[in-house]
């Protein structure tokens, strides 16, 4: 509750209000959602007239203080001097302390929680001169206790939810509490709006709640606001400012965004519950360009942003998912009776625009050096696809291929694809992935990956001969040293690569060249074009016939014999581990038993009918 939040006058209840002197009215009491059950001096309350001849909820006088009848739950305590004097209110929610063994007095003590705020949310609702009730429910969202706050979110779910479907709440550019209370507006506009700031001072509220240390809060809270997106689209506060205009409710869904991405809590857990609600296209929609203002509003007030605040961000930005077609944006979480053509949510440029302005707000700060691979990993399929212009990312890619080890493996996959489908020029994209082979390749997490990719970098047949023979010389080199679980896949690597290329089988048979004393290929040349690997030869491949491993040996002693026209697919050894080929070593069977006798022996000392049977025993 704001600063400026009044308590509602007694007479809005129908009840004939007590005539007091200005000079004996005093200051009216009003809580501190900070204290529940206090109420804090010093705001000033529009003073109601008694008029006989009019209903009373309509009399309204131009200034003064009045104190309001009693109620029950907070009391106006007068003097003798006629000041109305700040009284302690009854603890809407008695403490009761929980003990083991007291489970059942704790539920009981739910249970009078539940009926209490249950009473005051019908109240509220059935007549307006028990308004001042709402002070009370909003009190109790500041408790201490897990189970009223819970309760207090439901009520304030029913409480505003039906007071937005009837229409109760001030529709229009929201004016000051205090210019509207003093002035001589109607009646119902004074209360409609006091009651707008009480569903403000709820949304705030709610707002912080996102951030309660019981993870059962936070996803109430987060269901009651998007109720409150959805029932402020249904029934909007904003005058449209034109016939057909779209409304949606912009402010308060951009705060729901910025409390999930905080950056002083990890909201990973809460995200995954909002990820439902991204299934919506309107959501979806108004979700990217919340999320561009709340990251450009979190890196403005701090240079350097925390941790977690950059994967609560990349969290919800990588959980939005574009339909591929403008015939699937037909689910709407806003329900209207008819879809304007002229409403940019429903057309998929639009979504598209939303969501590359969204990417590009995220990508252009200096992110930590594990989220790089985050995004890398999923930049191929998750974003390139659903820009309005992809080449924009060649900025971001290839300063991140310039990083150098798994980041920039990861960024050659987005950068193949700008070159592949975009038509980018990237005449040094090849020089870069000859330059990530080195002997820590056959070691990192993501070798499955980069070989994966790898093998579709030189698919080509286009490619020239001193590219190919370059990479199959460097991998040569590299399976050396490489341990036997790589090198099952290496191998066969390399024997694709001749397949492929035919110009390239020079270096396995080379007919009627002199004997070479030394290999011309040159190791440290970091330009593929220079490394004279054309000229060399794949020895490399006949010293791994000697290995110690057999399926190594059987492997590399496939180019002793003409290579097969067809492929082999080296999918399934991606992923091969040193523990599975272990264990395949294991399950393999011996060879069979080679049979020495053709009548098989009958016992130690052979057949019965032999000498050494007839004149000798075991004992």
């Amino acid at each position: 509750m704001g600063a400026g939040s009044r308590c509602w006058p007694a007479a809005a209840r129908g009840a004939p209000a007590r005539r007091r002197s200005s000079r004996h009215a005093g200051p009216a009491a009003r809580p501190d959602l900070r204290r529940p059950g206090l109420r804090r001096p010093g705001a000033r309350v529009p003073r109601y007239v008694e008029q006989r001849h009019r209903p009373s909820h309509l009399f309204l006088a131009r200034g003064g203080d009045v104190t309001r009848a009693p109620r029950a739950r907070r009391r106006d305590v007068t003097g003798a001097s006629g000041v109305v004097t700040n009284a302690p209110a009854p603890a809407l929610f008695p403490a009761r302390p929980v003990k083991h063994g007291h489970g059942r007095e704790a539920e009981r003590g739910g249970l009078r929680s539940r009926r209490a705020l249950g009473r005051l949310v019908q109240a509220v609702l059935s007549s307006r001169g028990e308004a001042n009730a709402v002070f009370d429910i909003l009190a109790a969202l500041q408790s201490e206790d897990q189970e009223e706050v819970q309760e207090a979110v439901r009520a304030c779910s029913r409480l505003f939810g039906a007071l937005l479907e009837r229409g109760e709440l001030y529709v229009g550019q929201l004016p000051s509490e205090d210019t509207v209370m003093a002035g001589s507006q109607g009646a119902m506009r004074k209360y409609k709006v006091w009651m707008r700031h009480r569903y403000c001072s709820c949304c705030n509220s709610l707002g912080e709640l996102l951030a309660h240390p019981a993870f059962q809060v936070k996803e109430l809270a987060l269901g009651t606001l998007m109720k409150f997106v959805q029932l402020e689209g249904t029934h909007p506060l904003e005058q449209p400012k034109w016939e057909g205009h779209y409304l949606f409710p912009r402010t308060l869904f951009r705060a729901v965004v910025r409390g999930l991405v905080s950056p002083a809590e990890d909201h990973s857990l809460l995200l995954s519950q909002f990820r439902e609600y991204l299934e919506f296209d309107d959501i979806r929609y108004h979700t990217m360009q919340a999320a561009s203002d709340a990251v450009a509003q979190v890196t403005n007030q701090q240079p350097e942003p925390s941790v977690i605040f950059w994967n609560n961000a990349f969290t919800l930005l990588s959980a939005v998912s574009l339909p591929r077609q403008e015939h699937d944006l037909s689910s709407f979480y806003v329900k209207h009776a008819e879809l304007s053509d002229k409403w940019k949510v429903t057309h998929l440029r639009e979504h598209r625009r939303a969501f590359q302005a969204m990417w590009l707000s995220f990508l252009k700060h200096k992110l930590p050096l594990s989220l790089y691979k985050k995004v890398l990993l999923v930049m191929h399929d998750s974003i390139l696809p659903h820009l309005a212009q992809p080449t924009l990312m060649i900025d971001f890619l290839t300063s991140a291929c310039d990083v150098g080890g798994a980041i920039s493996l990861l960024a050659l996959n987005g950068l193949f694809i700008l070159i592949h489908k975009h038509n980018l020029e990237y005449p040094d994209f090849y020089r870069k992935l000859y330059g990530l082979l080195d002997p820590s390749v056959f070691h990192v997490k993501y070798r499955a990956r980069f070989f994966h990719l790898a093998d579709l970098f030189l698919s080509s047949s286009h490619l020239p001969a001193y590219l190919v023979a370059a990479f199959a010389k460097r991998l040569a080199r590299l399976a050396l040293t490489a341990p036997p679980e790589a090198l099952l896949m290496v191998l066969p690597f390399i024997c694709n690569l001749l397949r492929r290329h035919p110009a390239c089988r020079v270096l396995v048979h080379r007919p009627q060249s002199p004997e070479m004393d030394s290999d011309p290929y040159d190791p440290e040349e970091e330009d593929p074009a220079k490394s004279r690997a054309l000229e060399s030869c794949l020895w490399e491949l006949q010293t791994l016939q000697q290995h110690y491993h057999p399926e190594v040996s059987r492997a590399a002693s496939v180019i002793n014999q003409v290579l097969s026209v067809a492929e082999v697919s080296i999918a399934p050894l991606l992923e091969l581990s040193a523990y599975e080929v272990f264990e395949q070593d294991l399950k393999r069977k011996g060879p069979e038993p080679v049979p020495l006798e053709f009548i098989s022996a009958q016992g130690l000392l052979g057949r019965r009918d032999d000498l050494c049977a007839q004149f000798f025993t075991l004992s």
